[in-house]
């Protein structure tokens, strides 16, 4: 079908005029949201005083929900749990103003979710500005606190501070990638690795973060007469760069740095666009070797990084150790 002919003729207005509703359609959103945490505050913080003072019990708060639920028929969120739930929210970000601003840029859900897995103020401060940087969903949030993508960014290596998000300050690449959404056995080539990537985009773009978008597979890059191929290549909106990833099942070895280097150098004299930034590289390897990795970097001038990935979920005791661990080496640093 040809379509609409008047339509056809009118698509770059009407797709001006669909970008206008969509901007109205998120602030009225984001506004009727931040009207809903503020109400729960107000809540949370009238309850709480009314516990602190020993005026109110279990058996008030239970009399309380029923009578709003009876005043306002059909209105959800006044269960007594969630009332107990207003009064923690008040309470855990009280003494903290920068919490306490963030916290009215996302869901109701994703505050639950945050204030009851995260466990001190540093991880609820990283997971609130990841979840209204990437707006994630309860599903998208649950899976990050999962993969435990706060601890693993933490014990990220110094080399990861080139990449940080000027903006927002979270990290744009990381030294470690969770891949469990992969349906591959562990014993696996670099095609099926590529090839399953591939077909779970929109779960590795979680994993990377939001500000990638995907560009291609096995993207060419033409050098005098021969032909090269990026296994993939993203974009990153807040770095405004291409970013080339070579994907390796085995350990990392120091030529696969000339190799990424080479295809950087293509993309930025023949892809890159001059508002543009340089292109960055990452490595994404089966496994490495600390000290093989920083002498493969010591003289490299190109943005690049080293990064290993797993195909199930960290171990959360080892990581709560390593960042216990380098919490110990920071705070024995500062009495030196």
């Amino acid at each position: 079908m040809a379509g609409n002919p008047i339509i056809n003729n009118h698509n770059e207005d009407f797709a001006e005029i669909l970008t206008i509703i969509d901007n109205a359609h998120e602030k009225a959103y984001a506004t009727v949201n931040r009207e809903l945490i503020n109400m729960y505050w107000d809540i949370g913080e009238y309850v709480s005083n009314k516990v602190e003072n020993a005026r109110w019990g279990k058996s008030v708060v239970s009399d309380f929900a029923n009578f709003v639920q009876h005043r306002y028929l059909g209105i959800k969120g006044f269960s007594q749990q969630n009332i107990w739930r207003m009064k923690q929210f008040f309470e855990t970000y009280k003494d903290n103003e920068k919490l306490s601003a963030l916290l009215r840029e996302i869901s109701w859900t994703n505050n639950l979710t945050i204030m009851s897995r995260a466990k001190t103020d540093e991880a609820r401060e990283f997971y609130l500005r990841l979840s209204q940087k990437n707006k994630y969903s309860s599903r998208e949030l649950e899976r990050q606190i999962d993969s435990m993508i706060f601890e693993r960014t933490m014990i990220s290596d110094e080399k990861n501070k080139t990449f940080i998000d000027k903006a927002s300050g979270l990290v744009a690449l990381r030294d470690s990638y969770v891949l469990e959404f992969l349906d591959i056995p562990e014993s696996h080539r670099e095609k099926e690795l590529r090839s399953a990537i591939v077909a779970n985009i929109r779960d590795f773009i979680l994993e990377f973060g939001k500000d990638f978008t995907f560009v291609g597979e096995e993207y060419r890059v033409q050098v005098g007469n021969k032909d090269f191929h990026i296994d993939l290549l993203l974009y990153n909106r807040e770095l405004s760069c291409l970013v080339a990833i070579e994907l390796k099942v085995t350990d990392f070895k120091p030529e696969h740095m000339g190799q990424l280097e080479f295809y950087l150098e293509a993309l930025d004299r023949d892809v890159k666009k001059p508002n543009e930034n340089p292109s960055v590289g990452l490595i994404l390897c089966a496994g490495r070797d600390e000290m093989v990795v920083e002498y493969a970097l010591s003289r490299s001038m190109s943005p690049a990084l080293v990064a290993d990935y797993q195909l199930h979920l960290p171990n959360k005791a080892v990581l709560e150790r390593k960042l216990r661990e380098l919490a110990e080496i920071s705070d024995f640093d500062e009495t030196i």
